[in-house]
């Protein structure tokens, strides 16, 4: 089995209200249970970035497409990845996406 990185990506608002709280902890978890082994790393949610451009000129911004967290999964290869992807509740919010890409063991 290969593992994949899920980038997602998009911005929006974590909830406030501990009642859309738990209901969005609730779908991550029924999806990460759908999942099962191929959880390799559930990762998290991460904050604004910066950018550093070959200029040497610093973003603060999150840029063009920011990264709202990672995970990452085993699959027989890409298209399953992308099977399983098909499923992630940040999907459900339509400002978000999820990038796939393979990890390239080098060590």
């Amino acid at each position: 089995m290969a593992k994949f990185l899920y980038v997602y990506h998009g911005s929006g608002k974590m909830p406030t209200d501990e009642a859309e709280r738990k209901a969005a902890m609730d779908a991550w978890t029924g999806w990460y249970d759908k999942l099962g082994s191929a959880v390799v790393d559930g990762g998290n949610p991460v904050g604004m970035s910066k950018t550093v451009l070959p200029s040497g000129k610093i973003e603060n911004n999150g840029g063009s497409n920011p990264t709202a967290g990672y995970t990452v999964v085993e699959a027989r290869d890409i298209d399953d990845a992308v099977a399983k992807a098909k499923e992630c509740p940040i999907l459900m919010d339509p400002a978000f996406s999820v990038e796939i890409a393979p990890i390239i063991e080098m060590m």
